[in-house]
């Protein structure tokens, strides 16, 4: 069972990884077509301003929450019975349906009053634009959620695909709309292309796909069903917990305010890119592991369990190790190539380095993070990490106060830094503690191992010339120092790797099996 649970997760994750670094493509795509049929003046600034209320949804909602709640006790009512599980999928849809419709239909009705407060700083027009946008955007909330939790039967059941395609209909969804609608209607061609994706991508998919596998549907709603009580009480933590995982950028936009201008540009131009392989590894792997641990936890195979997340975490922190080590030696080329046009001049890129160079030392820890509390959630203890990360995060507000004030945008990026290595140490200690897992040393082996190949691949990588200051001079730098790095990562992992990383990467490799060498 081990070994096929962790070919399970990496099938998993590597779909669910392909599947953000598509949607990410999409979309640079898609701003890059808002750009060019908009341009950058208030009409943009009302369509980015509309998702303001539907975001505030998706807080309440702890967005992922749903399904990371739901998928725990879907897997314990199916190991009761199908019939179990049917009624466990029936109630918790149609209780959810009805109460984000009634939520939405509220929020519909006084969103010209909201917008006019959230929004003072709009003009009259502006705001009138915002509100009508946000009345066309703000029902995708409602097959965005009920979607979710189609997406967590699929996945209990160990299909991702639906999972994998839904972002990727949602942004094409989008592109099309400003390329076939805003030519007629201006700005609001994009809103509607968000609604329709909203309703193909996260819910009709889905959908179509439980439908066909033979699954029956039948919603009903009751807010005193013992299973939507028992999902509520799950999914409550989510909710009401606060992280570091949604308060480090909180944090950096409150102390960031009373900092020098354009700090809080910096840092979030910085952080789009960090955050490229926190989802790429942490995001799609923990989203992978979270079905098979929750079903070893249900058939009562607590050691396979503890042996899946272990593994999965040495495995993750590994590649993240490599991944943050190689953003930060190609960060000058990266930023360049992303950033570096119209008003975004050089300075404005060398100051971007410094702050990601600084980011990356915090990847491990927000894979870390990611990881470990599935370990929990497995287990429906959704309490004991949530109340440890509210706590961690109060804690760490002084911090981002002081280094803030002392250093600016690279001392915020450095509290991050810190704050979310404290809460990723600390949520380890805690299952140590509760669940005798996961062992320390060999989790401390492997992140050890993959940094010596991080240090030497990033050293012969730091070698390669800075390219010419064009477009194709970083492109060449990165491209040669990126084949560098990699050529002596592949090496590094076959040679002085351990064995889940050796193993992960022999995977994929023709005529190779995770056994060989």
């Amino acid at each position: 069972m081990s070994e096929g649970g962790r070919r399970q997760i990496g099938a998993a994750a590597l779909l669910l990884s392909g599947s953000i670094v598509a949607s990410l493509l999409l979309g640079f795509v898609r701003e890059a077509v808002l750009a060019y049929q908009v341009g950058a003046g208030a009409e943009t600034d009302a369509y980015k301003a509309a998702f303001q209320i539907p975001d505030w949804i998706n807080y309440m909602l702890a967005g992922g929450a749903l399904s990371v709640a739901f998928i725990p006790l879907y897997t314990r009512r199916l190991e009761e019975s199908e019939e179990a599980a049917e009624r466990l999928v029936g109630v918790v849809l149609g209780t959810a349906f009805v109460a984000v419709t009634v939520l939405t239909a509220l929020l519909w009705w006084q969103t010209p009053a909201l917008v006019d407060r959230a929004f003072g700083g709009f003009d009259a027009e502006t705001r009138a634009l915002t509100s009508r946008l946000t009345r066309i955007v703000l029902p995708a909330q409602i097959f965005i959620v009920v979607g979710s939790i189609l997406r967590g039967v699929l996945m209990a059941r160990g299909s991702f695909a639906s999972q994998a395609a839904a972002p990727l209909l949602y942004n094409l969804s989008i592109i099309a709309g400003g390329l076939l609608l805003a030519p007629r209607m201006g700005i609001e061609g994009f809103s509607w292309g968000c609604l329709v994706g909203a309703v193909v991508g996260p819910f009709l998919l889905p959908l179509w796909d439980v439908l066909r596998r033979g699954f029956r549907l039948r919603m009903r709603f009751s807010l005193r069903d013992r299973d939507f009580l028992q999902y509520v009480a799950l999914a409550a933590p989510l909710t009401l917990g606060v992280t570091l995982l949604t308060v480090d950028e909180w944090y950096d936009r409150l102390v960031g305010n009373h900092l020098a201008e354009g700090t809080i540009a910096l840092l979030f131009y910085a952080r789009l890119l960090m955050q490229v392989p926190i989802r790429v590894v942490g995001q799609a792997t923990a989203t992978a592991a979270m079905p098979t641990l929750s079903r070893l936890f249900t058939e009562g195979d607590v050691s396979g369990l503890n042996r899946i997340l272990l593994d999965t975490l040495r495995v993750a922190v590994g590649v993240a190790v490599l991944a943050a080590t190689g953003l930060a030696v190609l960060a000058e080329p990266v930023v360049r190539l992303v950033y570096e046009r119209g008003a975004f001049g050089a300075e404005d890129s060398a100051n971007v380095v410094v702050i990601l160079r600084i980011m990356t030392l915090a990847v491990p820890a927000w894979v870390i993070q990611q990881i470990a509390v599935r370990g929990f959630y497995a287990r429906a203890q959704m309490w004991s990490p949530m109340i440890l990360g509210t706590v961690v995060a109060l804690l760490a507000i002084p911090l981002y106060v002081a280094l803030g004030r002392e250093s600016g945008a690279e001392g915020l990026a450095a509290a991050g830094v810190f704050a979310i290595w404290a809460n990723a140490l600390a949520t380890l200690a805690l299952g140590r503690s509760l669940h005798r897992a996961p062992e320390f040393a060999a989790l401390a082996a492997s992140f050890a191992r993959a940094a010596l190949i991080a240090v030497a691949a990033g050293a012969a990588a730091a070698w390669v010339p800075a390219g010419e200051p064009s477009m194709l001079g970083a492109l060449a730098q990165l491209g040669l120092g990126g084949a560098v790095f990699g050529v002596i990562t592949g090496l590094g992992i076959l040679t002085v790797g351990d064995a889940p990383l050796r193993g992960a990467m022999l995977r994929f490799v023709p005529g190779r099996s995770a056994g060989a060498g």
